[in-house]
């Protein structure tokens, strides 16, 4: 979608779409209230601003929308297109690594009590098998900082995977 596009969508329309990236709701209407923005870097910017002060709460939000590290993404919409595409590499994963990041999974939710998230786009099956290890060791205030990292990484990416200026077709941008 065009920049302009996205500037003149009606709030409840670019509220959806903005949802798409993350699904906070304080931040999803502060993102929509601050159009119309001049470049996709400064919305971007803007997005990433309000994202660096998320707090436990809005993590725990935006992750009751969130598939776990190797499972499918279900449903039809922009969200599940999103996930499949950004753990596109889990499918050539190895039984064994598979099978890992399933039992770090349930060691993770057990431990600090929610999905463990990960930015997985541009990350191989192992790597995000070694932080998941790693992000098992942390206490629960680290790993909710690291959890929140990742979450505003996967927003900015999204962000970024829809939205264009108007002087790129979305082709270019890829």
């Amino acid at each position: 979608m065009q920049l302009t596009e996205f500037n003149s969508l009606d709030p409840d329309t670019a509220a959806q779409t903005v949802a798409v990236w993350a699904a906070v709701p304080g931040w999803v209407d502060a993102v929509v209230a601050g159009r119309p923005y001049a470049t996709v870097d400064a919305l971007a910017a803007y997005a990433g601003e309000l994202a660096a002060v998320w707090s436990r709460a809005d993590l725990d939000a935006a992750l009751a929308h969130h598939p776990r590290i190797g499972e499918k993404p279900t449903g039809a919409g922009a969200e599940a297109a999103a996930s499949r595409s950004e753990q596109a590499s889990m499918a050539s994963a190895a039984d064994e690594v598979a099978a890992a990041i399933a039992a770090g999974n349930a060691a993770y939710e057990a431990r600090f009590g929610r999905v463990f998230l990960i930015r997985a786009a541009g990350r191989s099956p192992q790597e995000m098998l070694a932080e998941l290890h790693r992000r098992l060791d942390n206490d629960d205030s680290a790993e909710g900082r690291e959890a929140t990292i990742q979450l505003a990484e996967i927003a900015l990416l999204r962000l970024r995977g829809t939205i264009f200026d108007d002087d790129i077709e979305p082709e270019e941008a890829e």
